[in-house]
């Protein structure tokens, strides 16, 4: 029976549903766009597990070849647009105003109107699964990979609606980056609390600050490609259409344009993160900080050249060749100059082994892996010899998982506490962390080897006789590993949100903005707006006889 009292308590529990839908509170949003990425890394995951089983044997057919297709194109698509891009426009909201000490992003109903669309374009993609038959009775979701090269997306190879949904959604969620970018810009330059120059800004903020620009050149490109796509299968403009007079590689390089670029918008606001969480477990302000702001501006000026390093097989003249092969090797450069400058601050710190800090420390070595390779393929006569092999999905996962994701899980253990007031779980941060390495380690390191055997990346299934066989076992079990550390990963987020240690405002004893406020913070943020005086305004506070502003 309904009394007064359990109505009263449901129209509450309403409220607090509509005021998170209809909230434009940066650090709500923020929240939103994390849970959001982390849904679709489930799903995404769920589908790499499923192709790992194909690959695992030869001759193997544990999936049809069309469902196999559509795997990894819709991993690929979800992995970097709808996992990466938004748990990176997650963390850029809850955080970048409180680090420059405001209430708010400056737009903040934009930022709303950004999640909102980017969601409405994830679901889009998967709703495909449903709806992608349309007039001609093709199958369902998209199968044309995460790059969808010309002709294969032309009506004569791709006939339904799947490569219509797969344009339409990247459009919808391109458009809600494009929205976060603008906020995070405005929100740096106009809304920094008194005292915040630009060289006191943390160095969080400074990479979330280039990233944006970087979004905001490198995103319409890609926009601009799929409107002519659009126009391609709708209107027979012809621009990818070689009988009509178009070019297929036109698609490759208005792709590579924004997706060369791309890969440096998710890996920047993991430098972000590390920039903030090895100083502060090390105990040492970071080493070099103007370098460290220099070097993120210099990759992104040179990421913006190096886009036809994706396709030295394609043809081009050996001066273009040369120009995108040197390019690229030069962003090695303030690349390798940000690892010496986190190894720098860690040399002789006091060093505290916490799970932000462990996964901090995994970073730097899958990175470092990942930039040698990286090397190796920016060199024109290697890459001719394994383009389009599992050595480049090898090279490709170390910089987005090892690099990206190792990150994203450092920046969960260590602002969980801000974000809901409670500790996760150390122990089992810890066990996450050690049978993630293993299970990462073991699934694509041994692609290298599969790629310099000659296994071509997409490949449904292969024969005995190939030399396949053991590598592929050994990649495909490193995943049940994964799967494991990721199941361990969600436990501990959920039971910590009852079961977790109260964190208190701020329990790493850190030195930024963020930490000045209550966990989690109140919606206004700061009870007064704070004044700063060093880029580490928390030491200033707690150390009043050796405040850094005497030496800055």
């Amino acid at each position: 029976m309904e009394t007064p009292d359990s109505i009263q308590l449901e129209a509450v529990k309403r409220s607090k549903g509509l005021e998170w839908l209809m909230t434009v509170d940066h650090k709500r949003l923020g929240v939103m766009y994390i849970c959001s990425g982390l849904f679709f890394f489930v799903v995404a995951g769920i589908m790499a597990s499923l192709i790992r089983i194909q690959l695992a044997v030869p001759q193997n057919d544990f999936l049809p070849p069309d469902t196999f297709n559509r795997m990894f194109t819709m991993h690929g698509t979800s992995m970097v647009f709808l996992v990466g891009m938004p748990i990176i426009a997650g963390m850029a909201n809850f955080l970048v105003p409180l680090m420059v000490g405001t209430r708010d992003m400056a737009l903040p109903r934009l930022n709303a109107f950004g999640f909102w669309i980017f969601l409405f374009g994830g679901c889009l993609l998967y709703y495909s699964y449903i709806g992608g038959p349309g007039l001609y009775g093709a199958g369902s979701a998209p199968d044309v990979g995460w790059f969808a090269y010309a002709p294969l997306t032309s009506k004569a190879f791709s006939r339904g609606h799947t490569v219509d949904y797969w344009a339409l959604s990247l459009i919808l969620t391109g458009i809600g980056s494009l929205a976060t970018a603008a906020n995070i810009i405005v929100t740096v330059f106009c809304l920094r609390c008194k005292g915040m120059t630009m060289f006191r800004l943390p160095l969080f903020v400074w990479m979330m600050l280039v990233t944006a620009f970087l979004m905001v050149l490198a995103l319409p490109p890609l926009s601009a490609a799929q409107i002519m796509l659009l126009l391609d299968r709708f209107l027979g403009a012809g621009f990818f259409d070689t009988q009509e007079g178009g070019s297929a590689v036109i698609w490759q390089h208005f792709f590579w344009i924004f997706g060369h670029p791309e890969v440096y918008i998710l890996i920047m606001p993991g430098f972000a993160v590390a920039s903030e969480v090895i100083p502060v477990f090390s105990r040492k302000p970071i080493f070099g900080y103007p370098v460290m702001v220099a070097a993120s501006i210099m990759i992104t000026f040179i990421s913006l050249g190096v886009w036809a390093h994706h396709m030295f097989t394609v043809g081009m003249t050996s001066v273009a060749n040369v120009f995108f092969a040197t390019s690229t090797l030069l962003i090695a450069i303030p690349t390798g100059i940000k690892i010496f400058n986190w190894l720098g601050t860690m040399w002789g710190g006091k060093i505290r082994f916490a799970t932000p800090m462990l996964f901090c420390m995994g970073f730097l070595f899958q990175f470092l892996a990942s930039g040698l390779t990286g090397v190796m393929l920016a060199i024109v006569p290697f890459d001719w010899q394994l383009s389009d092999s599992y050595f480049v999905v090898a090279h490709f996962h170390y910089v987005l998982v090892g690099g990206l994701l190792f990150t994203i899980f450092a920046a969960i253990y260590y602002w969980y506490p801000k974000v809901t007031g409670r500790m996760l779980s150390e122990k089992i941060g810890k066990m996450h962390f050690w049978i993630f390495v293993l299970g990462f380690n073991m699934t694509f390191g041994v692609q290298h080897i599969l790629g310099i055997l000659g296994m071509p990346r997409r490949i449904y299934t292969y024969d005995t006789d190939r030399g396949w066989d053991l590598w592929n076992m050994i990649s495909s079990i490193g995943v049940i590993f994964q799967g494991i550390a990721i199941l361990l990963f969600i436990y501990n987020i959920l039971s910590s949100l009852r079961k977790g240690k109260e964190a208190g405002p701020d329990p790493w004893d850190a030195w930024t903005l963020e930490w000045a406020t209550s966990s989690p913070p109140p919606s206004y943020n700061f009870a007064k707006l704070p004044e700063v005086k060093s880029r580490r305004p928390l030491w200033d506070e707690k150390h009043p006889d050796d405040p850094d502003w005497r030496h800055e």
